[in-house]
């Protein structure tokens, strides 16, 4: 039996996400990772807009179009889904994968897609901080899935790395739903066509829309016409095309290229203070950062009325990690006030490269 595989239910943990963490809780929110300023005016605009058009069935096709243009891609090579998770849905139901394989720890949608659609699914632990190419990815995997930059790691995969995973009649699905905060996103595959490459992006995040349920994919022809073949009809709304009219504008360009700055800028303020903490944390390219102040520490920040996402849902990792947003100084004040008064875990010289616990299993339905 794949190593990460039993028969069973589909683990909870792996359907566990940071909204969960803040819902009607009134805490300070640092679990979930959208942008605090919620969508900009242009956007929300749009969104009013669109509800004069909410009479007509919505047409996928302008969005992928445009979406096309955006990365210089063909219309055959976008296909707009109901969020990043339609998207891997569509994925775990492409084929019958034999040997499919995700690399943990990631964001598990779509581990808990390929389970709930009936198949064994191998994990392979990249150890913490490393790239891609040390990832003990077996030959046979016939699909391989991998988020870039990762979450919950905050780790930038070189391009390279990643393209070096392809193999003949082998899918390779990058989850890039955090990519449009990295200014330049260099290490991006959207724009380039490779031969089993499908990539994933969200609109969820930088413009604060988790509502609308927003996102893409693009890839070789022939696997998105398969994926487009397994769409549900009508299952990208109007206000998720509005909002792909709104950000693929001028105006919306320059607004993403400005809030990936502005986040970048936040995150290191925010590593800055956790090293001031004394709490260790993995160097991150994405708008949060994986810390690991010690196993009591999450419920501690919340009675202290600070909620961070608990990273012992993800895969490789256990109770002492936490996942913190990244935000401006003056909203992280109470989690830094809370983290030098709170004992915290810190690790000898040895310990500063853990690697990624391996008792945590996933399950098959």
């Amino acid at each position: 039996m794949a190593e990460g595989a039993l028969e069973g239910a589909v683990d909870p943990g792996l359907l566990h996400h940071g909204d969960a963490e803040v819902r009607g809780s009134g805490l300070l929110d640092l679990a979930v990772n959208v942008h605090p300023h919620g969508p900009p005016d242009f956007l929300r605009e749009a969104l009013r807009a669109a509800v004069d058009d909410v009479r007509a069935y919505p047409d996928p096709d302008p969005s992928e179009r445009t979406l096309a243009r955006l990365h210089g891609r063909a219309a055959e090579e976008v296909l707009v889904t109901a969020g990043a998770t339609e998207a891997f849905t569509l994925v775990a139901r492409m084929r019958p994968w034999r040997r499919p394989v995700v690399v943990h720890p990631q964001f598990t949608e779509p581990h808990a897609a390929l389970l709930q659609a009936g198949h064994r699914v191998q994990t392979v632990f990249l150890p913490l901080g490393r790239t891609i190419a040390e990832a003990a990815v077996p030959e046979h995997a016939d699909l391989v899935v991998v988020g870039n930059p990762t979450n919950p790691t905050g780790t930038l995969h070189p391009r390279e790395e990643v393209v070096s995973l392809l193999r003949p009649g082998r899918v390779v699905l990058v989850d890039e739903a955090f990519m449009d905060a990295v200014p330049g996103e260099e290490e991006s595959w959207a724009a380039e066509r490779r031969e089993g490459l499908v990539v994933v992006r969200s609109l969820t995040k930088t413009w604060a829309v988790p509502g609308v349920r927003a996102g893409y994919l693009v890839g070789d022809p022939t696997s998105v016409d398969a994926l487009r073949r397994m769409r549900p009809p009508w299952s990208f709304s109007t206000a998720a095309a509005a909002t792909v009219a709104a950000t693929s504008s001028e105006r919306g360009v320059a607004e993403r290229r400005r809030r990936a700055v502005e986040v970048q800028s936040w995150r290191a303020g925010l590593q800055d203070a956790l090293e001031r903490c004394g709490v260790p944390h993995l160097p991150s390219a994405a708008p949060f950062v994986l810390a690991r102040p010690g196993a009591e520490v999450h419920g501690a920040l919340r009675s202290g009325g600070v909620a961070v996402r608990r990273c012992d849902t993800f895969p490789g990792l256990g109770p002492e990690w936490v996942r913190i947003a990244a935000r401006p100084p003056s909203v992280l004040a109470p989690l830094v006030e809370l983290l030098r008064e709170l004992p915290v875990e810190r690790p000898g010289r040895d310990q500063s490269r853990p690697e990624p616990r391996r008792e945590r299993t996933a399950t098959r339905p």
